[in-house]
């Protein structure tokens, strides 16, 4: 009777176990592979006249969703943020889009497809989530932007980190003028 009993408990056991992970997987929520929210740009939307007297200009930021390690077979994943920031502190200035390609030059997304505004000295970010590996080691984007005259241009960075038990690593790129 007492195996008997012993068997029943360990089946229960099992059971337990089996409902908890279930469960556990059930909860568990889908990572996103950028933190921006569409819902934001959209916030942000303005309407440009052909007419205006605004300077156009286009820059090119190089973003590292990964890097190599120990040799070119090995890569060791990164969280990229792309910090566009207003150095104006009196004037808005106005990002008419940006796109975020892979090594290979491949377009991967379009984060908006308006003008947005950035108040003097605001600054918005994109993040490239550390599991985000579509970019690959020479990811970047092509910002195109409009600021009035005499505005000093805006300034996009790339700040790229990680952390594994107690070795960190970061570094920067800044963005270069096309147009």
């Amino acid at each position: 009777m007492k195996l008997l009993d012993l068997f029943k408990s360990i089946m229960r056991f099992k059971t337990y176990i089996v409902v908890f992970s279930f469960l556990l997987l059930a909860c568990q929520q889908q990572t996103e592979l950028s933190s921006i929210n569409p819902e934001n740009w959209s916030k942000r939307k303005v309407v440009l006249s052909e007419q205006d007297s605004l300077e156009y200009g286009k820059s090119y930021l190089s973003i590292y969703s990964q890097i190599y390690s120990t040799s070119e077979h090995k890569t060791h994943n990164l969280t990229a943020m792309a910090s566009l920031r207003n150095t104006s502190d009196m004037d808005t200035i106005y990002l008419l889009k940006v796109a975020y390609y892979d090594t290979h030059g491949d377009l991967i997304r379009t984060y908006f497809d308006h003008p947005i505004y950035l108040k003097p000295l605001e600054t918005t970010e994109i993040i490239i989530d550390e599991h985000d590996t579509t970019g690959g080691t020479g990811s970047n984007f092509i910002i195109e932007w409009k600021i009035p005259k005499n505005c000093p241009e805006p300034l996009f960075e790339g700040i790229m980190n990680s952390t594994m038990g107690q070795q960190g690593l970061s570094f920067t790129t800044n963005a270069k003028r096309l147009q």
